[in-house]
């Protein structure tokens, strides 16, 4: 039942330079304090419109609530922690990867805390210090491993976490993952019917889940469909673009030059794309390419490429929710999604 205050209850607003707190809400609202925290919390017995009114005050004022007075009452921090490495950065994917876990934390309790790391280092660490310190209630990894040793860790802790890409471990987690096998046989398929047999891959580095899916889609569909595959080891989608570019130089020079390619990545297909104009090959003429992109933009500037959309946002909304299902005991293997590869002109 909502409880308004009795009269001569209302304390003063405290002053502009000072947080807003529960009791800056009760006196804006007229309502109780403990009706305004309830509101907050979503409970039951308040009605609709009375948790409306409470939540449009508290965006209006900027309202948090005290993040150690939570932890001290109720054991939680109502912190996610993402984990990104930078190469993801490089690659394009953090920005709309936050956006979609804003997105859906922005109805919930939880805020969100980006903690990133090098590849060079220990990936183990960032987990190790949420672990240690209670810094969060749950997590999210991505870049994962066939064996990942932080999908252990916090399996063993049984700790909420969920991960972008899938493991090789037999162990039944939480993840959200996008279809790098289907991407890549679709785009072998795509090139064959555009008259290429010579193909090369710009594909992830091996010690990822997700070069497994890439390079074994693309096998198949090199042998399904009748083309060649032309090795190209010498870089994958960790490489800077400088050095993508140089490899791709030597590559389409040399006697074993492809006549498709298929492009893990935008960033890497903009590389191999100054790389085929540097040495004198014409893009949807002399060479086509197939590219898997987060965004838009290589279709808008070079249309020649045929182009598979990530949807990186959506990733991040279920990589949201799975994690917060977790932390409330939903059982993992009901917590698995897989997103599909969607050409960017079927958009």
């Amino acid at each position: 039942m909502d409880n308004k205050k009795s009269e001569g209850q209302a304390a003063a607003l405290p002053p502009s330079n000072e947080r807003p707190t529960l009791k800056t809400i009760a006196f804006m609202t007229g309502l109780g304090i403990t009706t305004v925290s309830r509101a907050l919390k979503d409970a039951s017995d308040i009605s609709a419109e009375t948790k409306e009114r409470v939540r449009l005050v508290a965006r209006q004022i900027g309202y948090q609530p005290n993040r150690a007075g939570v932890r001290l009452r109720t054991g939680k921090t109502n912190v996610i922690s993402l984990i990104l490495s930078l190469e993801e950065e490089i690659m394009g994917l953090t920005s709309p990867m936050v956006i979609g876990i804003s997105e859906i934390l922005a109805s919930t309790q939880y805020h969100l805390v980006v903690t990133p790391y090098r590849t060079q280092g220990n990936a183990l660490d960032p987990v190790r210090y949420v672990l240690e310190t209670g810094a969060a209630d749950g997590v999210i990894i991505s870049r994962t491993e066939p064996k990942d040793p932080r999908v252990a860790m916090m399996m063993e802790r049984n700790f909420p976490f969920v991960t972008h890409g899938r493991t090789e471990m037999g162990l039944v987690h939480p993840y959200h993952d996008f279809d790098n096998e289907r991407f890549a046989y679709e785009a072998v398929r795509k090139l064959t019917e555009m008259g290429r047999k010579r193909l090369v891959l710009l594909q992830p580095p091996p010690y990822l889940t997700f070069y497994l899916h890439m390079h074994g889609g693309f096998e198949r569909g090199v042998r399904d469909f009748g083309a060649t595959a032309i090795p190209f080891n010498t870089v994958n989608l960790d490489n800077n673009l400088v050095d993508i570019r140089k490899a791709a130089e030597t590559l389409f020079s040399g006697p074993d030059a492809p006549d498709g390619i298929v492009a893990g990545s935008g960033g890497g297909a903009v590389a191999l794309i100054a790389a085929l104009e540097a040495t004198g090959k014409k893009l949807g003429q002399d060479v086509d390419m197939v590219s898997k992109e987060p965004h838009m933009f290589l279709q808008w500037l070079r249309p020649e490429v045929a182009t598979m959309r990530e949807d990186i946002r959506l990733a991040g909304r279920e990589l949201a929710k799975a994690v917060i299902a977790r932390i409330e005991g939903i059982p993992a293997e009901e917590l698995q999604t897989l997103s599909y590869p969607i050409a960017t002109d079927e958009i």
